[in-house]
């Protein structure tokens, strides 16, 4: 079994419901994503995914979060903007993408700033 990374960013703001603290105001976070893919088979090259293909989707995702009011993207399901319904999303939408019979979406760690991180994964 083969785990391939890739990284990247996204820039939104968001406030948390039902928080008591400052977290309750509006504010922005640079937020670094990192997703990983499982894959169990390598192609004539030795590649499980390739890092560009990878990246790509990744991006795809994230762009529909870039510059945005998370709230207003996650308030049509209900769902909190928190990091850990983020990193659910995510895997969920490069999933929809990227999962074939060789290669799967395994995790999702995003961090709202460097020291802090959720992740998700099944």
């Amino acid at each position: 079994m083969f785990e391939i990374s890739s990284e990247a960013y996204f820039s939104a703001a968001h406030h948390l419901r039902n928080y008591n603290g400052p977290c309750e105001n509006v504010h922005g976070h640079n937020w670094l994503v990192r997703a990983t893919v499982r894959c169990d088979t390598l192609n004539a090259a030795g590649i499980g995914i390739d890092f560009k293909d990878l990246k790509k989707s990744l991006k795809q995702v994230i762009e529909k979060l870039d510059h945005s009011d998370l709230n207003a993207v996650f308030g049509e399901n209900g769902c909190n903007p928190s990091s850990e319904n983020i990193a659910r999303h995510i895997y969920t939408e490069l999933g929809n993408i990227l999962n074939n019979s060789s290669c799967t979406v395994s995790r999702i760690d995003v961090y709202e700033t460097a020291g802090n991180c959720a992740s998700y994964f099944e």
